[in-house]
Parts: C-alpha cells; structure tokens; sequence
C-alpha cells in the first residue's frame, strides 16, 4: 500500500508532531510505501521559504530525498479531475483545484490519502485517512 501525505500532515510533521512521526516510521517498517503529491511539495516548500525556515528546509528535503513525490504526469490523472470537478460543482460541493489534483492523482494511483482536511471525504472512491485524530 501506498500513502501519499497532504500538506496538513507534513506541516505537522514539521513542527514536531509525534503521532505522525511514529505513524510514518511504523509504515515504512512494515514495507508499505510513503510519497508526497508534487502540488503538497510545492505548498510546504513556498511556505517555508516564505517563512525563511532554513532548519526545516534542510529536513523537508532530506524528507523528500527518502519518500519521493507522486508527479501529475499522465493525462489520466487530469481526465479524473476533470470529472471529479464537473461532479463536485453540480453538487454545491466544489473543493479547490489543488484539492481536486490531489485527490485524483491519489485515487488513479489507487493511495490512501493521509489528510486532516475533510474537504477530501466529499470525493467518492478516495481512499483518507487521518493521522492526527
């Protein structure tokens, strides 16, 4: 199995969060597999930059290194947004398009998306967990 962390998940691993550490060090031991979506990487990295975070650049990165990012890099995954878009707007119940690019590409890689963001549970066939509950 596969978990693919959103943002929320990492910034809290940043700032020290224990449960997410052990959670992340528990899942690798098992064999299954960690990966950061491309659009989280983005968002952690422009907000540390932003925040002149130099010690937690240095562990994003190294973070990074070992786990590795999921890329949007197949047309599937943007035909699945589309729909989850079109979906999602007819039922009052639109997320933003980072938020829809997440989903799909986590649902098409058939993931578990470990999010604290409950937006994501309006997207049906997605696989979430929470790791801070």
């Amino acid at each position: 199995m596969t978990y693919v962390l959103d943002t929320n998940i990492i910034s809290a691993l940043l700032r020290g969060n224990a449960n997410i550490k052990q959670r992340i060090e528990s899942i690798t031991i098992t064999g299954h597999k960690i990966v950061i979506n491309a659009i989280c990487y983005y968002e952690v990295k422009r907000g540390l930059l932003d925040a002149n975070a130099t010690t937690q650049i240095k562990y994003f990165d190294k973070f990074c290194e070992t786990f590795g990012l999921t890329l949007l890099d197949r047309k599937q995954i943007f035909e699945e947004a589309s729909y989850l878009y079109a979906n999602l707007k007819k039922q009052g119940k639109l997320i933003n398009d980072a938020d829809i690019l997440i989903a799909s590409s986590t649902k098409i890689d058939k993931c578990i998306l470990v999010t604290n963001d409950s937006d994501f549970q309006r997207v049906v066939g997605l696989k979430v967990e929470n790791w801070l509950d």
